[in-house]
């Protein structure tokens, strides 16, 4: 089934990898690897869901433009914009306004173990979250440009999430997915780092016209394992700059 934020590929900062992530090179797939809509899994649109589109492109422009999406990197859609707001970093921080998200109907993203004793790390992996829920939600409702997904998302990661979810022209998800064994690491100043699995073996990609309805490709590994780099931003949100997925690097 289409695993949102292995979308569009996004690049991962490297460097950032909490000291249990499983050995291996994380997969890079390029445009010319990738078919812009592909062969529509849940967990693998032939690697639209897989970090579809562009990996080499997104990592390219997170590294040149360092994040010049015309937006501030502290500064996110559909939050606040009243007074200076204080430091990333100062817990005093305004709580912004959270959007709602709905998931599609017939689909199901079932979350174990994303909570934490550490209100800072839990804060993380609550933002984290919604930013993986707001993909599957704007695949859903068709929306690439979905307020909900620009809310959690800046840098590489925003355009790369709008383009993976441009790759459903047609298309919804249906099933089931569970998100599991989540490691969130603060790893400085308003930065961290989110890593998680994803199993999508009862996940699946629909056609709206005719109904068939497919899911991970034979031979391929439903359990994926997503790598996402964090900042806070001055609205006190933790917004995903880059998102990198290994298929198989879970159990």
């Amino acid at each position: 089934m289409p695993a949102p934020g292995r979308g569009p590929a996004d690049s991962f900062v490297g460097g950032l990898e909490p000291a249990s992530a499983p050995a291996g090179k994380a997969a890079q797939h390029t445009a010319a690897q990738t078919d812009p809509r592909g062969t529509a899994t849940v967990a693998r649109r032939t690697r639209t869901l897989h970090l579809a589109a562009a990996l080499t492109t997104a990592a390219a422009l997170l590294l040149t433009a360092c994040g010049d999406d015309g937006d501030s990197p502290d500064t996110i859609e559909g939050a606040d914009k009243g007074s200076k707001s204080p430091s990333p970093s100062d817990s005093a921080s305004p709580r912004a306004d959270r959007p709602e998200i709905t998931l599609p109907a017939g689909f199901r993203a079932e979350f174990t173990g994303w909570t934490d004793s550490d209100p800072k790390t839990q804060a993380v992996l609550d933002d984290g979250k919604e930013r993986l829920r707001g993909s599957y939600a704007a695949i859903g409702d068709a929306d690439p440009e979905a307020s909900y997904l620009s809310f959690y998302s800046a840098r590489g990661a925003r355009e790369s999430g709008r383009k993976w979810v441009a790759g459903y022209q047609g298309l919804t998800i249906v099933g089931e997915v569970r998100v599991y064994d989540p490691q969130a690491r603060l790893t400085g100043e308003g930065a961290a780092t989110l890593f998680y699995c994803v199993d999508e073996s009862k996940g699946f990609s629909k056609d709206l016209k005719t109904g068939k309805k497919e899911g991970t490709p034979k031979g391929e590994s439903p359990k994926v394992q997503y790598r996402t780099a964090l900042r806070k931003n001055a609205q006190g949100v933790w917004v995903t700059t880059s998102v990198e997925s290994e298929p198989g690097g879970c159990r």
